[in-house]
């Protein structure tokens, strides 16, 4: 478990830096993003990441770290809009950004070190595939969700799928990371 908290810790920190040079270019413009919208986003990088892995041709010269990535960073700035809301004008600066974001990478940590204890890390014998076909389960899940006006009989709420998908994320790319050690 030492070893996946220190992984853990070192994908988020990539994942973060990405999401405050993005922050300098762009500003919080991704504020104005209803969730569908977000969940759309990642929907298109998991499809991106499935395709990549069956298909033998690339046309684009990018792989799957960077659609984890997106993933990871899109799946947080869900997590912010569920708490803060939408906005119809940008309106938090780097810094306000990068503590939400450490907030809810925190919570998320914390999450995936339960699960991890009742699980037993059984994510370290999975495949990166499968990791991806998880994502897309959640992210049919979410959307069914959305459709039902964020209702729910039984099932777990949206901010625990977006949750499951950033640790779906981070742990296909410890694996990944691994691979090309």
């Amino acid at each position: 478990m030492q070893d996946t908290s220190k992984q853990y810790d070192a994908v988020i920190d990539t994942c973060k830096s990405l999401f405050i040079k993005k922050m300098s270019d762009y500003g919080s413009a991704w504020r104005i993003l209803r969730l569908p919208s977000l969940t759309d986003q990642i929907f298109i990088k998991a499809q991106r990441i499935r395709g990549l892995q069956q298909n033998d041709v690339r046309k684009v010269d990018e792989g799957e770290v960077s659609e984890f990535i997106g993933i990871i960073n899109y799946s947080i700035m869900a997590l912010i809009q569920l708490e803060k809301g939408v906005v119809e004008q940008p309106d938090l600066s780097t810094e306000e950004a990068t503590e939400l974001y450490e907030k809810m990478a925190a919570r998320t940590k914390k999450l995936m070190e339960d699960k991890n204890h009742d699980y037993g890390e059984a994510w370290r014998d999975m495949r990166v595939s499968s990791l991806t076909d998880l994502i897309l389960q959640k992210l049919l899940r979410v959307k069914q969700i959305e459709d039902n006006q964020g209702k729910t009989l039984v099932s777990e709420g949206i901010d625990a799928n977006y949750q499951d998908m950033i640790n779906y994320g981070i742990f296909a790319m410890i694996h990944l990371n691994e691979d090309n050690a």
